[in-house]
């Protein structure tokens, strides 16, 4: 657990775990590394696991910045340089997928192998008009109805079903956990604004794209297209588990992306 210092003075919160290849495990919009869960220790047993809380989130600086993608990937970028390591696996989760897109083709050297889970290239009608709804939960019924309605769209039913009393006592505490609904504003508008279809050609990185099939945030046709427009890009697509199916499926998560990231 340590704070790094970016180049501006913000710091950002995260942990270093286990030995072996440098596995930087990035979490989504929330930004907070503990969306993760015990995948985290468990992938440690392989890899030396990296996993940050993005600026403006969690245990991190909450900079009242405008935010962007790629301020994002630099902010990861200073991070893993600041480590010591001269490239790294990224799995990105969502946003994080976003950023290590951005990471992949502007510093090809420092990625190794690509993860991308739950992500898309390029917004469209349904991702704009999904998070034009959200933001306005948030600006106008303020962080507990914004969590009650991100439960609803990050999650399968059947999970919802099953921890109703865990996600009420996080909307009991959801103005701990937006302190700062403007950051999580524009945090939503940089995502918005992330396009990088028309640059995907230039990724060289090996590339594994991971949803569920019920992903309703990500849809599968967005893996879809990151594998068609990804030379030798490949998918794997589980049944079930939603958008936040890492948590939900941890194992079988865990086994398809240390199987590529370990293959010769």
């Amino acid at each position: 657990m340590a704070q790094f210092k970016l180049r501006d003075g913000a710091e950002l919160y995260y942990e270093r775990l286990g030995n072996g290849p440098p596995l930087f495990l990035v979490p989504g919009l929330g930004g907070d590394g503990r969306f993760w869960g015990a995948n985290v220790a468990e992938l440690a047993r392989r890899f030396t696991v990296v996993v940050h809380d993005h600026r403006g989130t969690a245990r991190s600086t909450l900079s009242r910045i405008e935010y962007s993608v790629a301020q994002m990937a630099d902010d990861a970028l200073q991070l893993i340089e600041g480590l010591g390591f001269d490239k790294v696996h990224w799995c990105g989760h969502s946003t994080g997928g976003a950023m290590g897109q951005v990471l992949a083709i502007e510093h090809p050297e420092r990625i190794d192998r690509l993860v991308l889970s739950s992500t898309w290239a390029k917004t469209d009608a349904f991702f704009r008009r999904l998070f034009e709804v959200r933001s306005l939960m948030l600006r106008e019924l303020g962080p507990a109805a914004y969590l009650k309605a991100s439960a609803l769209a990050l999650n399968m039913p059947a999970w919802v079903r099953d921890h109703d009393a865990d996600l009420a006592a996080a909307e009991a505490k959801a103005t701990e956990t937006i302190p700062v609904p403007e950051i999580v504003l524009s945090r939503i508008a940089a995502i918005v604004a992330h396009d990088r279809r028309e640059q995907l050609q230039k990724i060289r990185a090996r590339t594994l794209a991971i949803c569920a099939r019920d992903d309703t945030v990500t849809p599968l046709y967005f893996t879809e297209e990151l594998v068609r427009l990804i030379r030798d890009a490949r998918a794997y697509v589980l049944p079930d588990g939603g958008h936040a199916y890492p948590g939900v499926h941890g194992a079988e998560f865990r086994r398809v992306i240390t199987s590529f990231l370990l293959e010769s």
